[in-house]
């Protein structure tokens, strides 16, 4: 089976990495990986980290470019790499206009398409915009549907996909996670190496980690985050750090606010194994990313989750989130609550992560082993 893999940003690269590692292993498979940089900086970062060598970079990053220009960029460049890969195959991954590009380029030259972490669900196209739409849309396009957990296989089930196109895996995001986290603790230089960088912290202090990106709480979403890390830094046994997402319209707004404010630590976007340190350390995490609701579970660390919906339900259902949405007040109860109320934070802190065991790529794998 000839295999393209397509990714465009930091999350897709972080959660397709071990699956890439895994086919490039599998003697049935021949696979090729193309970039279409939708996040030119931020993508490049971890496709350096995991040793990821394109075959096609489309380079379509462009300043301040419209979803429209941007997917149509992607469109077009899509339709020269499949014409000179012809794969049997396209895998996309999540829900990233990269993903739908992918997926109807492959549609329109009539070669199959496996969607990995297919299945979840808001129930609502405006939230988070445009990934809700992005995700549904694939789903109609794919001919394999890796659903990370049994609620995802349902949301299909409900759309009508057949059962048999499902396959439950868990989410590849685990496995990249397991894997880095297991470097950080049998690799001393690299920890005294990561702990010189982030020498600024005070271990004597409990550790906040903030980040913040869609596109949904530009603005007074943002501002109403900000105002809430005001208040919990005046706490003195906290600090904050918050790598800051390089969009200009959310940078603007993190550093109008909390640029001057003592105890925040406004960074720049981390590499993953840098990131993953950050979780660790971290006492909990508010966050409005979707991967890092599922990854801080497995570090053992509670998330609040910056957000009014979220299509991974599953975190909110075992306890280890909580949804506080962009509302000052209710950030800094839960935040306060997380750290004054030892029982209420070890509820959260050793619930069981529903999202996987760390295998996600070796199933999915199997499945198009078994196709061959």
């Amino acid at each position: 089976m000839k295999t393209l893999i397509v990714i465009g940003t930091r999350p897709e690269a972080i959660k397709m990495a071990p699956l890439i590692s895994m086919l490039n292993e599998t003697r049935e498979i021949e696979t090729q990986v193309c970039v279409t940089a939708q996040h030119r900086h931020m993508l490049d970062s971890m496709l350096k980290f995991f040793g990821i060598r394109p075959d096609y970079d489309l380079d379509i990053m462009a300043a301040d470019q419209s979803l429209l220009a941007m997917t149509s960029r992607a469109l077009a460049g899509l339709e020269n790499v499949l014409s000179d890969a012809r794969p049997d195959l396209v895998l996309v991954q999540g829900d990233t206009s990269t993903t739908f590009s992918a997926a109807l380029s492959a549609h329109y030259k009539q070669i199959a398409v496996g969607h990995v972490e297919a299945g979840l669900r808001t129930g609502d196209l405006s939230a988070p915009w445009p990934e809700e739409a992005n995700r549904r849309l694939t789903s109609v396009l794919a001919k394999y549907h890796f659903a990370p957990t049994s609620r995802a296989r349902e949301n299909l089930l409900r759309e009508g996909i057949l059962e048999s196109t499902i396959h439950v895996t868990g989410n590849t995001v685990i496995d990249s996670l397991l894997h880095t986290a297991k470097r950080l603790r049998t690799s001393e230089a690299q920890r005294n190496e990561l702990d010189r960088r982030f020498g600024f912290l005070n271990r004597d202090k409990r550790l906040i980690l903030v980040t913040g990106h869609r596109r949904e709480n530009i603005g007074d979403g943002i501002d109403s985050v900000c105002d809430a890390l005001t208040e919990l830094a005046r706490r003195k046994d906290v600090e904050i750090v918050f790598p800051v997402h390089l969009n200009p319209r959310v940078k603007d707004s993190v550093y109008r606010r909390l640029a001057d404010v003592p105890g925040v630590f406004l960074i720049e976007p981390q590499d993953y194994l840098s990131f993953v340190y950050l979780m660790d350390r971290s006492t909990l995490v508010v966050t409005d990313s979707g991967g890092v609701q599922e990854e801080a579970p497995a570090l053992g660390k509670p998330v609040l989750v910056t957000r009014s919906v979220t299509e991974r339900p599953e975190a909110l259902a075992a306890g280890t989130s909580r949804m506080v949405g962009t509302d000052r007040a209710m950030i800094l109860d839960e935040s306060t609550r997380l750290l004054d109320d030892a029982k209420a934070y070890a509820a959260m802190a050793h619930a069981e992560n529903p999202y996987g065991d760390g295998k996600a790529s070796q199933r999915i794998r199997d499945t198009l082993v078994s196709a061959c």
